[in-house]
């Protein structure tokens, strides 16, 4: 497609997204947000499973092969959900102004999920019959996305962009709430490129919508890697986002393993002998009573540290996590502020067990208002078991350098860009430049000559002659590498602000004394204008018999 024409494409697609917006708002009244959601997805899944049947259909019809249109084999070969006659978009729009018409949407779907075990616990059960929807409204829906071409484009992800959109929006519009399926694209996109999850196993054990497995094969796919190499596992609580999770990764055409059912991680742990290579997480904030003061006091994850208070659940997310990783894998994740210096009920004994193992990495501080759920202030934590020097599994000229004994701290609060009234994000080159920090850091393309000189070092010296070839540099304002004893004389405290200090403001060339002399001229005209303006309040005063 000719540049102008695919941007002008795109400028249509996003009116097509304003349209479904407006035209699922109308359910407005006789659903909550937080029910239509899955009415409007499920819809679009429907639509998207449909047109993709559809197109394998008429390439088997091209082939020849007639007589094998409704065997599923020759559809789930190419990836393709098979779909029996009930559960087809024609069937449904050509019955959409019947008044049963919800039933004829749960029975699609749930036939859809019943041919096709991998959608089992996916689609939406009995919802629009449930709902008892005015048959109009969901006419005139289902109508708004007949109109989506949702495989037109192969070089656009139409339906992934329109579940994004909606995903967002859906948020947006639940308030507090909404945070618990997704988290802001942005802060998804810094994890991935913070991890760099090239090859391996990815876990998030609070998935949501499943927002980090999508960025993740995201960026595979956007640096030229092969998508087979990861494997994706996961875990929600909450049944309706469970079913968002399969329906998102299913519309996207991802595999993973997000358990048998939605369950409590913390209670049931549906990989327990998962060691994953990398974690991308967003735990809920300050989640309280998360457990019962007598519940998992010895649970084998806390092995090692103080065990997690019940009263606040970020520790205990923490120390999950950790118990997750592999020995060479780096864990990111989203936490409150508060979780860097509070030192209530042993956490900040947990904190400093954390640092004293030498298993923080980096942590950032991020600008407010990136989320449409919450003002509270939030931070990156990356985590590792492992800071030593080893090569970079997808470039082999490329090394980890030996970080033991360091942290990364990086302050991004003054980074951002305000896209409306209330809301910011990190832009592309936002992103970039606070990965690229992180990686100038972590990573060293070591030379001859310090290679062989690192032969022959112990650590402390290695990382010295290594050093020859790093372009890292601490920013004042921005970030800084600091030692195990620099985070051990402030406390234990992981706050970005601590370490980084104050930017250098920049010299405007005008020698000190001069610069004296004319704030001294300017500090004499402004005391003698206050004092002009003290007499002329005390004479109005006096005017007015008040003395």
């Amino acid at each position: 497609m000719p540049p102008m024409a695919k941007k002008a494409a795109q400028k249509n697609q996003k009116s097509m997204e304003e349209t479904l917006w407006d035209s699922a708002n109308k359910l407005r009244g006789t659903v909550e947000s937080s029910e239509y959601k899955h009415v409007v997805l499920g819809l679009i899944f429907l639509k998207f499973a449909s047109d993709k049947f559809e197109e394998r259909k008429a390439e088997l019809i091209a082939e020849g092969k007639e007589k094998y249109l409704e065997m599923k084999e020759f559809y789930n070969m190419k990836n393709v959900f098979f779909l029996a006659p009930e559960s087809r978009w024609n069937h449904v729009i050509a019955n959409s102004k019947q008044d049963n018409i919800a039933l004829i949407v749960d029975t699609a779907l749930h036939t859809i999920e019943k041919n096709n075990p991998s959608l089992k616990g996916a689609l939406p059960d009995n919802y629009f019959s449930r709902l008892n929807l005015d048959p109009s409204k969901l006419a005139a829906l289902l109508d708004t996305i007949n109109n989506i071409d949702t495989v037109g484009d192969e070089e656009e992800d139409v339906v992934g962009r329109i579940y994004e959109y909606f995903l967002g929006r859906f948020a947006a519009a639940e308030g507090k709430g909404g945070g618990e399926f997704y988290t802001p694209k942005c802060i998804v996109n810094l994890i991935a490129e913070m991890l760099e999850p090239y090859k391996g196993k990815i876990y998030d054990p609070a998935c949501g919508s499943g927002g980090m497995f999508v960025q993740s094969v995201q960026f595979v796919k956007s640096h030229q890697g092969n998508t087979k190499d990861i494997s994706i596992y996961g875990q929600e609580y909450t049944a309706v986002t469970y079913k968002l999770a399969k329906m998102n990764l299913a519309i996207r055409g991802i595999s993973a393993n997000l358990g048998d059912v939605p369950a409590n991680t913390f209670f049931k742990d549906q990989h327990p002998d998962l060691k994953a290579d990398y974690i991308m997480a967003n735990p809920p904030f300050n989640q309280s009573q998360w457990r019962e003061k007598s519940e998992l006091e010895d649970d084998s994850r806390w092995a090692g540290f103080t065990t997690p208070p019940a009263g606040n659940a970020n520790y205990a997310w923490i120390l999950h996590m950790l118990s997750k990783l592999s020995e060479n894998g780096t864990a990111g994740f989203v936490l409150a502020n508060g979780s860097m210096s509070t030192n209530t009920s042993g956490e900040g004994d947990i904190r400093r067990e954390l640092i004293e193992k030498d298993m923080v990495d980096c942590m950032i501080a991020l600008p407010g208002q990136l989320f449409y759920t919450t003002q509270i202030p939030v931070c990156l934590w990356f985590v590792t078991k492992n800071k030593t020097r080893r090569p970079h599994p997808e470039d082999p000229e490329k090394e980890f350098r030996d970080r033991r004994g360091e942290t990364l701290f990086i302050d991004a609060r003054q980074i951002g860009s305000m896209i409306d009234r209330t809301q910011k994000e990190l832009t592309k080159e936002d992103i970039e430049h606070i990965a690229s920090t992180y990686h100038s850091w972590r990573n060293v393309i070591a030379s001859d000559e310090g290679a062989k000189q690192s032969q022959s070092l112990d650590g402390t010296d290695c990382r010295a002659a290594l050093a020859m070839t790093e372009s890292y540099e601490d920013i004042p304002g921005y970030c800084k590498s600091a030692t195990l004893s620099e985070i051990a004389a402030n406390d234990y405290v992981l706050t970005p602000g601590r370490y980084v200090g104050v930017a250098e403001e920049d010299d405007d060339g005008i020698h000190f004394e001069d610069k004296m002399t004319e704030l001294t001229v300017t500090l004499k005209k402004q005391m003698a204008q206050a004092e002009e303006l003290d007499l002329a309040i005390r004479e109005n005063l006096k005017v007015l018999g008040y003395e």
